[in-house]
């Protein structure tokens, strides 16, 4: 786990995540029918490149993808090949760079093309989540804090947080601690300090919770193939209000 209180470590996280934003933004705008998953990590590896950062998910405990691209049904952790997008895919993006010792790490869910109502709903939902989530990341609260407003936003809109797969600490290393739930209760979990850098990430199923993990190693999908959404944002912890690093 880090804590931010040196200038220097601080200005390079917010280049980090500023990057990713960046990064994460550009490979979005092309997300459209009949491009490929891997012409999509292309440009992120080009953009990372341009920028002077490199992918922090390459080779991280063996994953073979520059970046992750999860479509329909698949949750997280897609691995970037031949599969060409399709109109209405919903398609997520996420997205980890390694910049001057730093990490910064985010995700978006867009939809390519025209969409129905229901999924738009569970994009906007997903999202809304997250930045609920945010808005608890201060100072004197808990994880479980974040974890209950997240969980309730979903639930309040028909949707199902994924159990499995959880946010995290974030800063020299993809993964610190403490672990971020996307469910759980007020008040438990670890106590949020001023400076923590968390990484909150809800992804939203439109059925049920449980997902499977592909024949690949990486690729998780929802266990009864309904459609699935991910956001996420790298913040800093703050006495008031949070940071958020990869805006």
């Amino acid at each position: 786990m880090i804590i931010l209180k040196n200038r220097k470590e601080i200005a390079a996280l917010r280049d980090a995540g500023r990057i990713a934003a960046i990064v994460r933004n550009y490979v979005a705008s092309h997300v459209a029918p009949g491009i490929t998953t891997a012409e999509l990590s292309e440009l992120a590896n080009k953009k990372m490149k341009e920028l002077g950062a490199e992918s922090a998910f390459l080779n991280y405990r063996g994953f073979p993808g520059i970046i992750c691209v999860s479509v329909n049904d698949e949750v997280v952790h897609g691995i970037p090949g031949k599969r060409r997008i399709a109109i209405g895919d919903v398609v997520s993006i996420d997205i980890g760079v390694r910049y001057c010792g730093f990490i910064g790490d985010t995700a978006t869910t867009v939809i390519a093309g025209i969409s129905d109502t229901a999924l738009a709903k569970l994009v906007s939902v997903t999202e809304k989540s997250l930045y609920n989530g945010i808005k608890k990341a201060v100072a004197g609260n808990h994880v479980g804090d974040i974890s209950y407003v997240i969980e309730k936003t979903a639930k309040d809109a028909g949707f199902n947080v994924v159990r499995q797969f959880v946010g995290h600490g974030v800063g020299r290393n993809i993964h610190e601690e403490p672990e971020i739930p996307n469910f759980g209760e007020p008040a438990t979990g670890p106590l949020l300090k001023e400076g923590m850098v968390i990484a909150i990430e809800p992804m939203l199923n439109m059925g049920g919770w449980e997902v499977e993990v592909m024949g690949d190693g990486w690729t998780v999908k929802t266990a009864d193939g309904s459609i699935s959404a991910h956001f996420e944002h790298m913040v800093s912890v703050g006495k008031t209000e949070a940071e958020i690093l990869t805006k």
